[in-house]
């Protein structure tokens, strides 16, 4: 995995919290011979899904035996879906250093009320200690911070041999840096971080362990 920082810098570096700038010489004619009004379960909605499926396996690397899917609700829903669907079976260790790490904290705590809870939280623009997450609970944690952008350094504090699931937002980290999926069992993400336009859509990935 690479960490290194860019030498080249994008003619447009914009970014944000929300959907980012298109791609150079993107229209919206682009679109025209897109099926817009049909829903998601007509033949070419269905082909449409495979279509972002299979690219998308095939831009991340993401393994064969990995399942992936397109949800509602951008990727706070994919990640909620992750959380309400996986976790209870144990206890969950969170880490939490920006504004969506302190909501996977709020919703574990207060909606699910996972017991025993471990939460490590650090202060805006610092990262907490991953070595001291208990990998014989389920681990719960984002790649980067969306709003202050401190990003996980390495993955080698995730264990191979884990007990537990490791269930990760990588929405701002998804087509901005390699994800090292072997050590990845959860991982949501939308396209407007890394890709500047979502249409309100997350994806999650899950691992065969999931």
């Amino acid at each position: 995995m690479s960490t290194k920082k860019p030498h080249a810098k994008p003619a447009r570096p914009f970014f944000s919290s929300g959907p980012c700038v298109k791609y150079p010489g993107w229209c919206a004619q682009h679109l025209s011979s897109f099926p817009m009004g049909r829903s998601h379960r007509s033949p070419e909605g269905v082909l449409l899904l495979q279509s972002v499926i299979e690219k998308t396996r095939s831009v991340l690397s993401i393994p064969p035996s990995y399942r992936i899917a397109i949800l509602p609700g951008s990727a706070t829903g994919a990640m909620e879906t992750a959380l309400w669907s996986l976790l209870g079976q144990r206890g969950v260790s969170v880490a939490s250093w920006d504004v969506f790490g302190d909501l996977w904290v709020y919703d574990l705590k207060h909606q699910l009320k996972i017991s025993p809870l471990d939460i490590h939280q650090a202060p805006f623009g610092a990262i907490p200690s991953f070595h001291t997450l208990n990998w014989e609970y389920d681990c719960v944690f984002p790649w980067s911070g969306t709003t202050a952008g401190v990003m996980i350094p390495e993955p080698t504090w995730i264990p191979l041999g884990r007990k537990g699931l490791s269930v990760c937002d990588a929405t701002s980290a998804a087509f901005c840096c390699d994800l090292p999926w072997e050590r990845l069992d959860a991982t949501a993400f939308s396209w407007q971080k890394g890709l500047g336009g979502e249409g309100a859509h997350g994806m999650l990935v899950l691992s065969p362990k999931a």
